[in-house]
């Protein structure tokens, strides 16, 4: 399946796009360290049925490096724009990691533009129900990166070990394909190009205000979906839960963070019953189960 790249203006920012396939709409955000290749190795199964739509977030790939923006209510403005600009009045949704927030946000503010959301390998802010995962306080990366001008001053010019311990800590020392590799470390190699992906971090905070100001005066009620792996597990379902009308949950075992590059394979035979258009054998069904074990 070719993959065309543009350059779409949306809120404001240039951001670079790729684009697959024909059929209803699907945006795939991705998080950190990853760029849109994140989706490599599910392009061609969601573009035989889908217009696939997967942006570099701002700041991150070839999209614009802007000063600020990071929060999530910001980048699912970013969502909400791109969607327009490319005409698409409806789209399901899915993010992983830092793009988990955004793809929140925008399915609690445009239900009527969201019609599936899949979320995964991330939490949504301080919402309850992550207690066990953070025992032991958040993953040391975030104290690192949220401190402004630090982790770009300490990492410059040691990107590439940087990215490949990420890349091999997600996918349980397996790594990722050499291309791939080397397109997320030219992304994020360069002070500027560090400094707006810790951003995304720093923003932490704000974005956290949002989806606890989101939840206070309104329920999830797009169908969701939570994946979890290796080591989020359930804890995102767990925050879910109380918020969400229509909620399938699934844990990944043997598979890490990245999960759509180490086990593609089975986050399409999810996502496949899961987006398909109202009245197709399975899309209802698979909101009846919870918890499952992949």
């Amino acid at each position: 399946m070719s993959v065309a790249l543009r350059q779409v203006k949306a809120n404001g920012v240039e951001l670079n796009v790729a684009l697959a396939g024909e059929g209803p709409a699907v945006l795939l955000l991705h998080g950190f360290p990853h760029t849109w290749q994140l989706w490599t190795h599910v392009l061609d199964g969601l573009a035989g049925r889908y217009r696939v739509i997967a942006p570099d977030l701002r700041g991150c790939g070839a999209s614009a490096r802007t000063a600020g923006g990071y929060d999530a209510g910001t980048l699912a403005a970013d969502a909400e724009a791109l969607l327009d600009a490319l005409g698409e009045t409806s789209a399901a949704v899915v993010g992983i990691d830092a793009g988990t927030p955004p793809a929140f946000l925008l399915a609690m503010r445009r239900p009527d533009l969201v019609r599936r959301l899949v979320v995964m390998e991330s939490l949504v802010g301080r919402l309850p129900g992550a207690e066990e995962f953070l025992a032991d306080g958040a993953p040391w990366w975030f104290g690192f990166h949220a401190e402004p001008g630090l982790a770009e001053s300490v990492l410059t010019g040691h990107e590439d070990r940087y990215i490949d311990w990420f890349l091999d800590a997600g996918t349980l020392g397996q790594g990722v394909d050499p291309a791939v590799r080397d397109a997320f470390v030219h992304a994020y190699t360069g002070t500027e190009a560090l400094r707006c992906s810790f951003s995304y971090y720093r923003a932490l905070p704000e974005s956290s205000r949002q989806i606890q100001e989101a939840v206070r005066t309104a329920r999830l009620t797009v169908p969701t979906m939570a994946i979890g792996a290796h080591p989020v597990g359930s804890a995102l379902e767990q925050q879910l839960r109380p918020v969400t009308d229509h909620l399938s949950g699934h844990v990944m075992e043997n598979c890490g963070h990245i999960i759509p590059l180490h086990r593609p394979d089975r986050l399409l035979a999810l996502l496949e019953p899961f987006l398909a258009p109202a009245g197709s054998t399975g899309s209802r069904g698979q909101l009846q189960h919870h918890g499952r074990r992949q």
